[in-house]
């Protein structure tokens, strides 16, 4: 079963309507499940709920051969953290689906790491998704300490900046 996942901020009409298409394209075997928000798009060829709960979340993720998503931080950390091959389509100003691109940077330092694919258009998709098929994400080293080093020197720093003052 591949999970595809919109997130529950915001619809993204665009990524479902995209593999709905890349699903009727390609003649799929798998199932698909899709976790769609608000969108306004209804999929034609795989069953979706609007929203679940985090429980029934984590489990869609446990058991899905793939995922496919929106490039959401969180989302990308709960796949990788479960070795799933994941493809992303990230949000994009120019379609109004965010304010700022940040989505494209995640996804292009992801995918350049070789953790994640991206389809960037819906015609992107189908390929991307037989691509999917075979895609073995690299394992993601964490690096926790580094991260709270960092943190550490910033707040250190700060507080240095507050003392001399």
């Amino acid at each position: 079963m591949i999970f595809l996942t919109v997130g529950t901020q915001f619809p993204f009409d665009r990524l479902v309507k995209a593999v709905d298409d890349a699903v009727a394209q390609l003649a799929l075997c798998e199932e698909i499940f899709a976790q769609i928000g608000e969108s306004s798009y209804v999929p034609q060829n795989f069953k979706a709920s609007q929203f679940i709960d985090r429980h029934l979340f984590d489990k869609y993720i446990s058991q899905a051969s793939s995922v496919i998503s929106h490039a959401g931080m969180g989302t990308i950390a709960a796949v990788l953290g479960c070795d799933k091959p994941m493809l992303v389509m990230p949000r994009q100003r120019k379609y109004g689906e965010v304010v700022n691109d940040h989505q494209l940077a995640i996804a292009r330092n992801f995918e350049i790491s070789g953790h994640i694919l991206v389809a960037n258009e819906p015609q992107d998709m189908a390929g991307k998704i037989n691509q999917l098929k075979t895609f073995v994400p690299r394992q993601r080293d964490s690096q926790h300490q580094v991260v709270a080093d960092r943190i550490t020197r910033f707040l250190t720093e700060i507080s240095v900046k507050q003392t001399a003052k």
